[in-house]
């Protein structure tokens, strides 16, 4: 089979864009991740009289509401740090999608 340049291009980009693929796979499940602990960790302040906050690698006692606000605060970063690489990751795959419709129809020619 015979392929322009054009078409290789097209090929190693579709390569490129399925490995920023994994990698943002790899990104939002690292967040999925942190996020399950956090609203874990939040479940279980709930139930709990004492509060205590990991610093370094010893454990410090902590206000209830204070280390509430920061697991909170932490919470949202990581929902819209997952939204925003959702977004790009649909904006990657409808790139690929153009480019393979691309490749596939000049394959067939």
């Amino acid at each position: 089979m015979n392929v322009s340049k054009e078409t290789e291009q097209k090929i190693q980009q579709l390569q490129l864009i399925e490995q920023n693929m994994q990698q943002f796979l790899m990104q939002k499940q690292s967040f999925q991740t942190q996020l399950m602990e956090i609203e874990s960790a939040l479940k279980e302040l709930k139930n709990s009289e004492k509060a205590y906050k990991i610093i370094g690698n010893i454990m410090v006692s902590s206000k209830k509401l204070d280390l509430e606000k920061d697991l909170t605060s932490k919470k949202e970063t990581f929902e819209l740090r997952i939204k925003m690489l959702e977004k790009q990751e649909d904006k990657i795959k409808e790139k690929a999608d153009k480019i393979q419709k691309e490749v596939l129809k000049e394959i067939k020619e």
